[in-house]
């Protein structure tokens, strides 16, 4: 199997580390070799968080160089856009809707750029975006817009359903455990309509 490359984008306690150890478990349950690598911007909450899952028969290197992420998984919408260009030709965004307004715009030193998504699709990138802030809330939890994600990412992998079943019930604590696979499965069922 060639190596997949899953950059996950976001920003700090949106849920990253929980993100890349579902699908880092998800792979070595299908015995595929494993790497993830974790590299904050802003160490406190609210600053860039970037995350490289990258799986295979053989991984030599936890980094994602440019050009080279299969799939960016974004929890929040400038943080898709922020990384653009570590995406391969003909790979996917897959994003929340959510906006977190990052330091420069809270202190109004810049604005929130508007219909961003409508502008990364203008561009020619193939992105999907979905309100996972308002699923996660349907979910019972709106912390879980990471796991909705997932969900939503679980469709464009080739991994069987109970696998993501089994990382859930082995990453997430238990009492978190029933909101958490409610998220995933609406998330999946996003995915599973906008499969392409």
């Amino acid at each position: 199997m060639k190596t997949n490359n899953i950059m996950i984008v976001g920003v700090g306690g949106q849920g990253s580390l929980l993100a890349s150890k579902l699908i880092g478990n998800v792979a070595q349950q299908n015995g595929l070799e494993v790497k993830v690598s974790e590299v904050h911007g802003m160490s406190q909450r609210g600053g860039s968080v970037v995350t490289y899952v990258r799986y295979g028969d053989k991984v030599h290197s936890p980094i994602i160089a440019k050009g080279e992420a299969d799939i960016i998984l974004s929890f929040e919408l400038l943080e898709a856009a922020r990384y653009t260009e570590r995406l391969k030709p003909g790979g996917k965004i897959l994003t929340s809707t959510q906006t977190i307004d990052p330091m420069p715009v809270i202190t109004g030193a810049m604005e929130y750029p508007d219909a961003l998504a409508e502008k990364l699709k203008a561009a020619g990138f193939n992105l999907l975006a979905v309100d996972a802030l308002s699923l996660a809330e349907e979910a019972g939890n709106y912390k879980a817009v990471n796991v909705v994600m997932i969900g939503v990412l679980s469709c464009f992998l080739d991994f069987p359903m109970e696998c993501w079943e089994k990382a859930i019930e082995v990453c997430v604590p238990p009492k978190f455990l029933d909101v958490n696979k409610k998220a995933f499965t609406i998330g999946r069922v996003i995915g599973g309509t906008k499969l392409s």
